[in-house]
């Protein structure tokens, strides 16, 4: 029996609030260009990342990777703390 691992999605963003247990919000900003006028628009999502030792702050830059359901609205972790905010 083989199994497949699928590539897990990688994002980057700032971590918004980091009052909860264990979890922050990442706000993640892509842009996207219309497909009529071609013009850039900026979208912002933001996710709940599982965040373990509690080591990131607000402000923090992080790259949280797909994982698992960790709870109703968890399914990504922080990999790694990119830039450290002052």
């Amino acid at each position: 029996m083989t199994t497949e691992r699928r590539n897990k999605k990688k994002l980057v963003g700032i971590v918004t609030s980091d009052k909860m247990d264990k979890t922050v919000v990442v706000q993640v900003d892509d842009l996207v260009k219309h497909p009529v006028y071609k013009k850039y628009l900026k979208r912002r999502k933001k996710y709940k990342a599982h965040d373990e030792a509690n080591q990131c702050t607000a402000g923090d830059k992080v790259l949280i990777t797909e994982s698992r359901p960790l709870s109703r609205d968890k399914r990504w972790r922080v990999s790694q703390i990119l830039e450290k905010s002052l």
